[in-house]
């Protein structure tokens, strides 16, 4: 079997797109490694069908991390056989090119974002000098490269001038066959209110959910569950007590993707929210929105490019003209309150689904991948 070694600074828990990835490679016969990080706070890793690596670090954030994470990355990959291997994201990509120009090993590259034009990046002109040059160096040296959406695939393609193919983060259509509901009462969710869900693993600054907490003072009859983790979790908290919210605004915290999968069922409305204040949201494909789609959940989302296409396109929910708690509050009420537009979107969702899901999405990846059997 043809080996190969997917590498992810992430944690493996709840990533989700390079595990649909590696289930798609090992169901193409090769032999597949996922090579990631484990932290001190990771959930515990579901059996899966290939292999996985987690390494612990010392670092967690920071400079060393990065650094220490390159280090190890690096000689992993010198050291284990690969036929091809595969770079997800620009923080595993200096490692990958150069293990594969040392061995010959075939190399992909998935990009997951803008990555040089993250928040984060944005405050710190240093670092994303640092990684803007890592990208200058290799990214037009690439010969198969993947992203997630249209509008970031012509961006990398008219500043490198190399082919870039789009592979959308979308959920497995047999994930949802294959759900034993759970109940609300199970699961801890009001029985009598109308359900509203934010979810994801990058519940950070500049994604809404400030306002849409801030909201839920004007929004009756309902609660928000904020599921996952972010940079602005403990804000949040802390707001919903200054603003007497309890009530009103429950936390799920971290929980494994098919537990997620149970809250999202269950969900009235689901909130996607990024703010258009760079390049990098601008232009984003969030996997929540397809994770409600999938869920049969309408959406009220940004007015952002790649997002408004899709729900206007299979029309499954509205759009905020704004991010002012009043007007996101508006939207949120007239929604819930309107069964017949309800059932109509979720209607909608389905159909949706049969059209936007991994079995279609990945016949782009096993066009390339095969090259390598």
């Amino acid at each position: 079997m043809k080996k190969v070694i997917v590498s992810v600074i992430n944690d493996l828990s709840t990533d989700q797109r390079v595990h649909k990835v590696c289930t798609s490679l090992h169901n193409m016969g090769f032999d597949v490694t996922l090579v990631g990080r484990r932290q001190r706070k990771s959930l515990p890793l579901a059996k899966r069908d290939y292999k996985t690596k987690r390494m612990f670090l010392l670092f967690e954030k920071g400079p060393l991390f990065y650094a220490e994470f390159q280090k190890r990355l690096f000689f992993y990959l010198l050291f284990h056989k690969a036929d091809a291997i595969v770079s997800n994201d620009l923080d595993t990509l200096l490692p990958n090119y150069l293990t594969s120009k040392l061995k010959g090993s075939e190399l992909v590259y998935d990009s997951h974002e803008l990555f040089c034009e993250v928040p984060e990046l944005q405050t710190n002109p240093t670092k994303k000098n640092i990684w803007k040059h890592i990208e200058r160096w290799i990214f037009p040296k690439l010969k198969n490269i993947f992203t997630v959406n249209d509008s970031i695939a012509k961006i990398y393609s008219d500043e490198y001038k190399v082919d870039v193919k789009v592979v959308r983060n979308i959920p497995l259509l047999a994930n949802q066959n294959k759900l034993k509901e759970i109940s609300k009462q199970e699961l801890g969710i009001p029985l009598d209110k109308k359900i509203i869900v934010l979810q994801g693993a990058g519940i950070n600054i500049d994604r809404g959910a400030e306002e849409a907490v801030q909201a839920m003072k004007f929004v009756n009859n309902a609660v928000l569950l904020i599921i996952g983790s972010g940079d602005v979790i403990e804000v949040l908290k802390q707001m919903v007590l200054d603003l007497k919210l309890s009530d009103k605004v429950i936390f799920i915290g971290k929980v494994p993707f098919e537990k997620l999968l149970q809250y999202t069922h269950h969900a009235d409305l689901g909130l996607t929210l990024d703010k258009d204040t760079n390049i990098n949201y601008r232009y984003s494909l969030p996997n929540k929105l397809f994770d409600y789609i999938h869920a049969g959940v309408p959406v009220l989302a940004s007015n952002l490019v790649e997002i408004k296409k899709i729900i206007i396109d299979h029309s499954i929910g509205d759009c905020i003209d704004n991010h002012t708690p009043n007007h996101i509050a508006d939207k949120i009420n007239h929604i819930i309150n309107d069964e017949e537009k309800i059932l109509l979107w979720k209607k909608n969702c389905k159909i949706a689904a049969a059209k936007l899901n991994w079995e279609i999405e990945e016949q782009e990846l096993i066009s390339v991948y095969s090259k390598f059997l």
